[in-house]
């Protein structure tokens, strides 16, 4: 009977696949990594609560005086604070930590825990709502820290792993392969700049902002999405890649927000039927739909028609490789664009702008620009309306902002800063720019077609 045992075990042994004994160990990369990943914790401005009132001379009398000791006819409840948790990683030993974006929301207060329980309190540096990515800066040195990785060596099928603290577990390591890189990911507002690599790794609320390994012990992406049904992971999550994470960062550093390219076209996918008709050997490239007047595309002579094949010497297959090759370049940088017009090859030169709304006027998602505003052009109606030429509509107001301070409401249009007529969002950004901090500002807006003076002073 033993004999009999041990020649079944031989016989299976030899029958199981070699490249079981090939599978990467990754215990000695989540060792030597695990210091430099941080959980990060959040904690919003306090808010008010709206109560839903109930009307008085509604209410049956045997619940009005119960109700009433209780102030039910308060409007607003007390303020509560609520916290959200999340993980990043540190990426120079003096202190600089990566995260997500979403992960800081509109926090007042961000701490950062490491591995060996020591624990800080956090700046932020600058955050870049388009890319999801946001730096922070704890006061210490000697850190340990992570090395940002090329993601465009990356291949489909190559062994990745994602620390971070999944639902609040902290340091909570996982593994997978690249499932596909170059994801388009469009955000709410449309906008498509991040190339996102999917991994079949298991992902779950509080990853967001820990790194992605690779077998050499580099961060090849900051982990950002998932997609899911049941708010757990089933196998698809999205990371931000480390090279476009890089370009952020050093931008962020130097002017605490980020500047990208910007062409000035609408465009679309080009599919089997469009490519007969344009002359195309196959479906692949641009297609440019609409060019804005007086942008960057519109001074290179670019039309609506053309398919974009080639930019920057990088070839565009889908529509979404353009705002991914555009975006990563620096304002102001010349280069040539090959498209096909007509059935016919032709090389344009073009200088890359910047696009309206980055800079200073815009910082982050939640919170608006330096001011706490989130603004938009004046609509014609409303000029008409009011009779005013130009301005800058007041759609959010963050709590506790320097708008908050100055009195501003939604609706309210903003005409003038400091001695500055402001016609529109160009006009705004441009004095954002150079507004000093510290020193009150003369602030002209109106509100309910009323012109009022007021001042508003950066923080």
């Amino acid at each position: 009977m033993i004999r009999r045992f041990f020649a079944v075990l031989l016989v299976t042994a030899w029958f199981l696949p070699t490249s079981w004994a090939n599978l990467p160990d990754f215990t000695q990369l989540i060792s030597d990594n695990s210091p430099a990943v941080v959980k990060i914790r959040a904690v919003e401005q306090a808010r008010e609560r709206r109560r839903q009132q109930y009307p008085q001379d509604q209410m049956p009398d045997a619940l009005r005086e119960f109700f009433g000791q209780r102030n039910y006819g308060q409007r607003n409840a007390p303020k509560r604070k609520s916290a959200a948790m999340g993980s990043g990683f540190i990426i120079s030993s003096d202190g600089y930590v990566l995260t997500n974006n979403h992960v800081i929301g509109e926090a007042g207060e961000i701490s950062v825990r490491l591995n060996d329980r020591r624990e800080y309190k956090a700046t932020l540096v600058g955050a870049d709502p388009r890319s999801d990515l946001a730096l922070l800066k704890i006061d210490e040195t000697g850190l340990p820290s992570l090395k940002l990785a090329s993601a465009y060596n990356l291949k489909v099928g190559e062994w990745v792993v994602a620390i971070g603290s999944p639902f609040g577990l902290d340091y909570s390591a996982s593994a997978g392969i690249v499932s596909a890189i170059g994801r388009s990911l469009p955000t709410a507002r449309g906008e498509d700049y991040v190339p996102f690599i999917q991994t079949d790794v298991a992902i779950n609320p509080g990853n967001s902002g820990g790194p992605l390994f690779n077998l050499d012990g580099e961060v090849v992406g900051i982990n950002s999405q998932i997609y899911t049904r049941s708010g757990g992971s089933i196998g698809l999550s999205f990371a931000i890649p480390a090279n476009v994470a890089a370009e952020v960062v050093e931008q962020l550093k130097d002017k605490g927000h980020v500047d990208r390219g910007w062409l000035g076209v609408y465009i679309q996918d080009v599919d089997k039927n469009l490519a007969e008709s344009l002359g195309l050997e196959k479906p692949s490239g641009a297609l440019i739909a609409q060019v804005e007047p007086d942008s960057p595309a519109d001074e290179a002579k670019l039309e609506a028609g053309d398919v974009v094949i080639e930019f920057d010497g990088r070839k565009i297959i889908d529509a979404s490789d353009l705002p991914h090759t555009v975006g990563t370049l620096a304002p102001g940088k010349k280069t040539t664009v090959l498209v096909i017009r007509k059935g016919k090859e032709r090389k344009l030169g073009v200088t890359v702008g910047t696009r309206p709304g980055d800079g200073r006027a815009g910082t982050r998602d939640g919170l608006g620009d330096v001011l706490g505003l989130t603004i938009e052009d004046i609509s014609e109606e409303l000029q008409s309306k009011w009779r005013i030429s130009g301005g800058v509509v007041v759609t959010k107001v963050a709590p506790n902002s320097a708008a908050t301070n100055a009195g501003l409401e939604v609706g309210d249009v903003i005409v003038q800063l400091g001695y500055r007529t402001i016609a529109d969002l160009a006009d705004y950004q441009a004095v954002l720019e150079e507004m000093p901090s510290g020193t009150p500002v003369a602030l002209r807006f109106f509100r309910r077609g009323r012109s009022v003076f007021r001042t508003i002073e950066i923080d």
